[in-house]
């Protein structure tokens, strides 16, 4: 039995200094790669051009950063190490209107608590370096140019409990080369060097945003991504998202940065999903890098001790300016980019660009003007491209016609086929629209075009359903949903299921332009189809609606189910593999193309198009050896 009488409680006591910066060692310091991220903030604080890093056993053993930035005047180094000491904030406005990394002064003084820490440091104009040791009572002369170096030997020496919960060697360094790398990326302007037990791990020159992207995340993730600017004066949004083609299988490129601070955002990766929604499969993850500015007032980034969580004051504001500003770049059709030819296909086209109207997102009203940016703030990341797009021609009445008609028959030679289209002069050429002129087919599967950059590979299914797709939504949005009524109904055996359905969800069909009425006991009638699915087999796609509408219920009919729904529709009403089209079919598949949002893929995340470039082909033959 449990003795509940007062006497058997211990009395409140304050607890020692010791323990309390242990207890908080343990929100800040997780693993070596904790320790690394605070001292890199610190130095980068500091005004820092370039950094030394220097690693032995994953970090565990040593964490040695050197920096050449203000650096630690004699008098304040052992201030410097003392819980709560920080020269970042001195007043509740300072802590609202937080523009640097640490502010809490916690960092130091949580490390020292389980780890040997030393400081060394110099200030601008001093005649020596000072050295002090988190266990040493003065500070003695050192040898040290301008700036600060801060070693840490021996992690968790003192709570060894602690010390076996760390992973192996390998796996320590990678959680410390991804700290390295989520700071190196929102500061391009600093020159980064790491080292690994004595051998070179890393090396970050002095750059811009791109070219530090690339040399983290690889060639591949610029090449087959589009540039993002975006301003709505409170926000600016910068940053590359990779195209769907180039998703991944896992979230591991993924960089969401607030005022230059990597954070791990549900607000904004829900908003990035869901502006990759409707071109991406559901199980892939897209890649992006954006940074979001943003002024300090109005988020606060003192909710979590890593710093790695923020909050925003008008999260709705926030989520719809990152949502509307990647969706744009990525669903913009082709006609309307600066650079018709995505990046991902061609070695001599520059990312593509786009930035969205500001009044995408609205801020609160009592939201403040931004205050200045730190210097280490890119230009690149300030900067804001406006482009005007212009309005989506209206699709001709031969593209209408064009993949309504029924397929002809190989076997019959029924389909005029030239091989080679007119292409014109070569001013017409270097005018020519973004997809080129169709040249022929291959296999009645793909198509062949030319345009000024060189071959262009279209895979006609995948683009007529995105094309079907964007019309489809398009019309349930007005809904306008046109029914073309069949001459013949088309009559197709059912289970009661499907037969129970039909009755159930007679609306729901009708306003996507379907009418099914039951023919008999076993067997249900498609009498009438959406107009823009005419061409497709009626019995196929009525018996694809229903098993969606099976599933899911018009009750569940959200968006995202009636997205899902509309794709199938697309699909199944798409011009099949080996169906032939003359030349005109072609271009008018591909003038389509041009004026379609998100074109660049299939409703499943496929790409519908690939270029490969005069170089490219030159290269293949050896031309110019």
């Amino acid at each position: 039995m449990i003795d509940s009488s007062p006497s058997s409680f211990p009395a409140i006591r304050r607890l020692p200094d010791p323990l309390i910066s242990q207890i908080a060692a343990g929100e800040v310091v997780e693993r070596p790669a904790s320790v690394l991220k605070e001292l890199l903030e610190n130095a980068l604080d500091a005004g820092s051009a370039s950094l030394q890093i220097q690693l032995e056993e994953g970090g565990v053993k040593l964490i040695r950063v050197t920096d050449d930035g203000a650096g630690i005047a004699k008098d304040e180094l052992a201030l410097a190490l003392t819980r709560h000491a920080t020269s970042k904030i001195a007043s509740l406005n300072d802590l609202e209107h937080v523009s640097t990394f640490g502010f809490r002064g916690e960092a130091l003084a949580s490390i020292a608590s389980v780890a040997r820490l030393t400081l060394i440091s110099c200030r601008a104009g001093a005649p020596h370096a000072w050295r002090l040791a988190a266990d040493a009572d003065l500070p003695e002369p050192a040898a040290l140019a301008q700036g600060t170096l801060v070693e840490m030997r021996d992690l968790y020496y003192n709570t060894p409990a602690r010390r076996k919960f760390l992973k192996s060697e390998a796996t320590e360094l990678a959680h410390c080369l991804e700290a390295i790398k989520r700071v190196a990326m929102a500061y391009p302007e600093v020159a980064i060097m790491a080292s690994h037990n004595g051998r070179t791990s890393l090396r970050l020159p002095k750059s811009d945003m791109q070219a530090r992207i690339g040399a983290i995340l690889g060639d591949a993730f610029t090449a087959e991504s589009r540039l993002v600017t975006a301003d709505a004066g409170v926000l600016k949004l910068t940053g590359y998202c990779a195209l769907p083609a180039h998703s991944r299988a896992r979230s591991d490129a993924q960089y969401c940065y607030v005022n230059g601070r990597f954070v791990r955002d549900k607000l904004l990766m829900h908003a990035l999903r869901e502006a990759y929604r409707d071109m991406l499969h559901g199980s892939r993850y897209p890649a992006y890098c954006i940074f979001l500015d943003i002024d300090p007032a109005a988020v606060d980034v003192n909710v979590h001790p890593a710093k790695s969580e923020v909050r925003f004051r008008d999260a709705r504001a926030v989520h719809q300016f990152v949502f509307h500003a990647v969706q744009k770049v990525l669903s913009s059709p082709l006609h309307a980019l600066s650079n018709p030819v995505s990046p991902r296909f061609s070695d001599h086209s520059a990312p593509i660009q786009a930035t969205t109207q500001p009044a995408e997102a609205t801020a609160s009203p009592d939201s403040v003007a931004p205050t200045a940016r730190p210097a280490s703030y890119t230009a690149a990341r300030q900067a804001s491209l406006r482009i005007n797009e212009p309005a989506v021609s209206a699709y001709t009445s031969f593209a209408q016609a064009a993949f309504s008609r029924p397929a002809a028959s190989p076997a019959h030679g029924e389909v005029s086929r030239p091989i080679y289209a007119e292409t014109g002069t070569a001013e017409e050429e270097k005018n020519a629209p973004p997809l080129g002129y169709a040249l022929g087919q291959l296999h009645g599967i793909y198509i062949l075009a030319q345009n000024a950059h060189g071959l262009v590979l279209i895979d006609m299914h995948a683009a007529h359903e995105r094309i079907l797709y964007e019309r489809l939504k398009a019309a349930v949005d007005s809904r306008r949903i046109a029914a073309q009524t069949l001459l013949i109904p088309a009559v197709f055996s059912a289970d009661a299921l499907d037969i129970a359905a039909a009755g159930e969800h007679a609306d729901t069909l009708s306003a996507l332009g379907f009418e099914i009425t039951p023919a008999g006991p076993t067997q249900l009638a498609v009498r009438a189809v959406p107009a823009l699915l005419q061409a497709s087999d009626p019995a196929a796609l009525v018996r694809a609606v229903l098993a969606d509408l099976r599933e899911h219920g018009v009750t569940q009919l959200t968006l995202a189910r009636r997205n899902e729904l509309l794709s199938t529709m697309a699909c199944h009403g798409a011009v099949r593999a080996h169906r032939l089209l003359t030349i005109p079919e072609m271009n008018a598949l591909l003038r389509q193309m041009e004026a379609t949002e998100r074109a660049d893929q299939c409703n499943h995340g496929r790409p519908t198009w690939t270029q490969l470039s005069l170089g490219e082909l030159d290269r293949l033959f050896l031309r110019g050896r």
